[in-house]
């Protein structure tokens, strides 16, 4: 194996190897752009140059002339821009190190794209940082690739090169990089400055689509880390988690769309109370669709900023100052209590109707059959999730409380009955009911609570909110306001019903925990097969977080390192940290259009009662359209209605299903160690599936 001479002399020693295989590197566990190993060097420092025997060229007449000539001057450049690691590596193909990375890079006359190769990544990448000023020497030019976009200028009044490209090698020639001090950059030299481009939350609402910006802001939210396949039948992943940043301009966050930006030291430390900056944003929205579509996702330039703050230049913009004095005014202690971390995050909604949901959508099937999910399932990697759409009827649904929801069966258990239906427990159920059984608000509920079939005369009201976009996690201090249905929504969603003394629970005596359909009575003893994914882990319940357990939070809501790291002292529990979800969740039942294959997947409301002024109940009903049923405003000594009043009131509106033939969303998650899950996100009835 040949050797990378910059290693031995960096590392006094012979740096870690692959034990077999001819890469001299190690990739990344759980995505191939994030630089792993010891081989990654942070220790480049600026050193002062004599210019005085250095012949530099501008970019702009390089531009004309570099076609005619054969040894190129130094350039002096300004970094504006850093992209993500790209790893090109083949099995068939003997690279050593194939991994490629970006910079754009500008003079006073112009800016162009760097392309840095192979093992200069190593050395290089995680030492450069934007705003450092350049010296290269010995870089070769070419002809740029036709296809690639380079992102939107810093200052628009310089000239954007598009036609070369500036490449630098390890060898052929052996690229000479120097990191020049800031104290010795020159006013004449006319470099440009750093613009960025800091958005508030109040200024996004009215940014339109694609616009690129920066942002600043409180952690409030910090999602579990996800992946996602960059192409359906390769095995390279994306990885990324969701986040809430909150500014003080509005009451509501920016929702980010956080993938890995090469920099797994923040991507997989990050909790929420930490002030975070994030640069290269694009916003993402549809106003045609119901909810709006409005969140910011992050792009190749992206850079990712949780600690360090101070000498950065982008404190010196003026909405940076704004935040900061904003966060001056804040409690920790006050704000601590408002913070969530970790759990199953159904984002981004679908539209309110079927067609608009496939035309945005690229899939070679739009729909999975009911008995193909097993192996969609099945093909889930780890920490992949996954969005299918299946056909079938509701037959039946079944609220668990919270309590039940992650202390219910052991995963073993889970496992032995994943593959078989569970006749026992429904000829139980079944034996129940001719006996005319029913339990009461007080009792437990267990694998004996029979059903109730409810009267359709005693509906929820539907209320439309213009928060209801805020899915899976509400975050707290948000204002809420209730309107009427809009109009032109589907009939069977516009029936009104009173539902002030269910709300208030003072006529209630006795409440329903279950629904079965007459349909599932008579064929749930005649399938061929009953998929059980019904089962909420306790890593999918966000916890409100704790900052003295910071590091466990963070850790369980993480992928699992690369190495092994010993705890230190006894760890906590998952289950010890208080839910930010109070409801519980739903086992609903869904059957196959032929009747023949049924499947359970859970359905997670929202409902936060400590603070009713972002109370949500995303009943079922309301998530085909995205409507919320508020609880009413109270006073004095009214109080909001406990979980299983409000699951109650879900369960009767579920029952206008009966026999109505729907196209399920489900989100499919891979939790690893055989922890498989199912989330029921979206419902399509015939009055919007057109």
């Amino acid at each position: 194996m040949s050797e990378t001479p910059f290693r031995n002399r960096a590392h006094q020693e012979k740096p870690e190897r692959p034990l077999r295989g001819g890469k001299s590197h190690y990739l990344a566990l759980w995505n191939n752009e994030d630089p792993y190993g010891d081989i990654w060097l942070t220790d480049k420092q600026p050193e002062e140059h004599n210019f005085s025997d250095t012949k530099i060229i501008s970019l702009s007449h390089l531009e004309m002339t570099w076609t005619n000539r054969r040894n190129f001057p130094a350039l002096l450049v300004r970094i504006l821009h850093k992209s993500k690691l790209r790893y090109y590596g083949k099995p068939d193909k003997k690279m050593i190190e194939p991994y490629q990375t970006f910079l754009e890079v500008a003079d006073s006359s112009g800016t162009v794209s760097v392309i840095m190769w192979n093992a200069l990544c190593p050395e290089w990448y995680k030492s450069l940082r934007v705003g450092l000023v350049l010296l290269l020497q010995d870089y070769s030019v070419k002809k740029s690739y036709p296809f690639r976009i380079q992102p939107v200028p810093v200052d628009p009044q310089i000239k954007l090169i598009s036609t070369m490209e500036i490449c630098l090698n390890l060898r052929d020639p052996p690229t000479n990089i120097i990191i020049i001090p800031e104290k010795q950059v020159k006013p004449e030299w006319r470099l440009p400055k750093l613009n960025h481009r800091f958005t508030t939350r109040s200024e996004l609402d009215d940014m339109p689509g694609n616009c690129i910006c920066d942002v600043i802001g409180l952690l409030v939210f910090v999602g579990r880390v996800q992946r996602s396949k960059k192409k359906e039948n390769r095995e390279d992943f994306w990885s990324y988690r969701w986040i809430h940043i909150a500014d003080g301009t509005s009451e509501q966050p920016f929702i980010v769309e956080l993938f890995s930006t090469s920099q797994p030291e923040i991507f997989e430390n990050i909790y929420p109370m930490a002030y975070f900056v994030c640069t290269q944003l694009k916003v993402v929205r549809n106003d045609n669709q119901v909810p709006k579509l409005l969140y910011l996702t992050t792009t190749n330039e992206s850079g990712v900023f949780i600690t360090g703050h101070r000498g950065q230049p982008y404190t010196y913009d003026a909405k940076v100052k704004n935040f900061i004095q904003w966060i001056r005014t804040k409690s920790d202690s006050g704000e601590q209590k408002n913070m969530v971390i970790g759990g199953y995050y159904p984002y981004p909604p679908v539209p309110e109707t079927f067609s608009k949901y496939s035309s945005s959508i690229k899939v070679e099937s739009l729909l999975t059959a009911i008995s193909e999910v097993r192996k969609e399932i099945e093909d889930l990697q780890y920490r992949e999730q996954k969005r299918i759409a299946i056909q079938g009827i509701i037959t039946a649904i079944k609220y668990i409380p919270h309590s039940s929801a992650t202390e219910s069966a052991s995963a073993s258990e889970t496992l032995r009955n994943a593959n078989r239906p569970s006749t026992s427990q429904a000829a139980r159920v079944e034996i129940q009911e001719r006996n005319g059984k029913r339990h009461q608000d007080d009792e437990p509920v267990n694998s004996q609570t029979t059903s109730t079939n409810l009267s359709l005369s005693n509906k929820i009201r539907i209320l439309q909110g213009p928060h209801a976009n805020l899915v899976a996690v509400p975050q707290p201090g948000a204002s809420v306001q209730t309107k009427g249905i809009k109009p032109g929504m589907p009939s069977i969603f516009n029936r009104r019903a009173n539902i002030s003394a269910s709300l208030q629970g003072k006529a209630r005596k006795t409440i329903s925990d279950r629904w079965e359909s007459q349909l599932w009575r008579e064929k749930k003893f005649g399938l061929i097969d009953h998929l059980h994914y019904s089962r909420v882990y306790p890593e999918s319940i966000p916890r409100k977080f704790m900052f003295e357990h910071r590091k466990f939070l963070s850790e369980q809501y993480n992928s699992q390192p690369a190495k092994y790291v010993p705890p230190e002292g006894r760890p906590p529990k998952l289950d010890d940290f208080k839910s930010a979800r109070s409801l519980g969740h739903f086992e609903v039942t869904i059957l196959g259009l032929n009747h023949e294959i049924a499947i359970d997947v859970a359905f997670l409301p929202m409902y936060c009662p400590e603070d009713i002024r972002t109370s949500q109940i995303d009943t079922l009903l309301t998530s085909m359209n995205y409507s919320c049923a508020y609880p009413q405003d109270t006073t004095g000594n009214d109080r909001l209605p406990g979980p299983r009043a409000v699951a109650g009131d879900i369960i009767k509106a579920a029952t206008e299903l009966d026999r109505v033939h729907i196209v399920g969303i489900l989100d499919i998650c891979n939790l690893g160690n055989n922890k498989v899950e199912v989330y029921l996100h979206k419902i399509y009835s015939p009055e919007n599936t057109s």
